[in-house]
């Protein structure tokens, strides 16, 4: 048997002991609630027995903590977990899904700004006026197995870029390549101009006139809608345009990819992470629990390896 005092180590957390201390702290209550909030909807009413009585869990919630943060730090297979707690595969899926969904609820972290968490798209922008940061937007798509035949909406998850079943997310990072925020997984054949309009974000650029975001060429509605502020690569000259026309416009593409380029690096790191949490998925609706893995945390690039950390604040 493992001792799991040793598991706790931040070896394999990736966080103090004290650190963790704060988490428990911080997620115990909430983990609590849900629990007997569930209990009370089986049971279609209040509790009869003492608080306390019945069956004891195998896993409490520090251990469910630890596994999870284990899992998301080394991306160790659950049913590598379940044999270190002695439990079941099952068992450990359930407790790591159920604090993800609270990591999830912190939002991300900021490393500069203890205790500053964004939770929302609104809160992203709010900061990036406050701090004058520039932020940079893109989607990435991640391949997922067919719906099953006959399921509404099939369809919707062919991507019309590459002519398969994928869901995609939308990623805003800063120019260090440190994820600021990410929306919930939608359907791969949605346009990705498209997804960020269902977030609102046209709304957050009228209530925050100063942010500016570098975007791709699959943004260009969102630049005519927001001129100056929603900022793509300048478009292709005419033909008969003189030459220095075209040299001028290849440079500015080029500054304006080495800018936006740390975006691509906060989707690698997603992508990473929805790749590995796919190779034991039974189908599509299993891939959106990756993202809320990520959130409550923080992806250090200036370590090396880049590595992902949990915020304490």
């Amino acid at each position: 048997m493992v001792d799991r005092s040793v598991l706790a180590h931040p070896l394999f957390t990736g966080v103090s002991r004290s650190h963790l201390s704060s988490l428990v702290a911080e997620l115990a209550r909430p983990w609590v609630a849900g629990v007997e909030g569930r209990r009370h909807q089986a049971r279609g009413g209040a509790r009869k027995r003492a608080p306390g009585a019945g069956a004891r869990h195998r896993l409490v919630f520090v251990d469910r903590l630890v596994a999870t943060l284990i899992h998301l730090r080394h991306d160790l297979p659950h049913a590598v977990l379940a044999l270190l707690y002695e439990v079941d595969r099952s068992t450990m899926t359930r407790a790591v899904g159920e604090v993800r969904r609270l990591l999830a609820g912190r939002g991300f972290a900021v490393p500069e700004r203890p205790g500053l968490r964004l939770r929302t798209l609104e809160d992203v922008f709010a900061y990036a006026q406050a701090e004058g940061v520039r932020l940079r937007l893109d989607a990435t798509e991640v391949l997922v197995r067919r719906p099953t035949a006959g399921r509404g909406g099939r369809r919707a998850f062919v991507s019309g870029k590459k002519k398969r079943n994928t869901m995609k997310a939308t990623v805003i990072a800063d120019h260090h390549g440190r994820t600021l925020w990410v929306d919930a997984l939608r359907p791969g054949r949605m346009h990705d101009a498209t997804a960020a309009r269902n977030e609102r974000i046209g709304i957050c650029f009228q209530h925050f006139p100063d942010v500016e975001v570098l975007l791709d060429d699959g943004y260009l509605g969102l630049r005519c809608d927001h001129p100056g502020r929603a900022i793509t690569p300048p478009r292709k000259p005419n033909k008969i345009a003189l030459p220095h026309v075209h040299a001028a416009r290849e440079e500015a593409r080029r500054n304006h990819s080495s800018k936006r380029i740390t975006v691509e690096h906060a989707l690698a790191d997603h992508k990473s992470q929805a790749g590995r949490s796919a190779v034991h998925s039974t189908g599509s609706r299993i891939l959106p629990r990756f993202s809320p893995g990520l959130r409550g945390a923080a992806f250090r690039r200036d370590l090396q390896p880049p590595t992902l950390i949990v915020s304490a604040s």
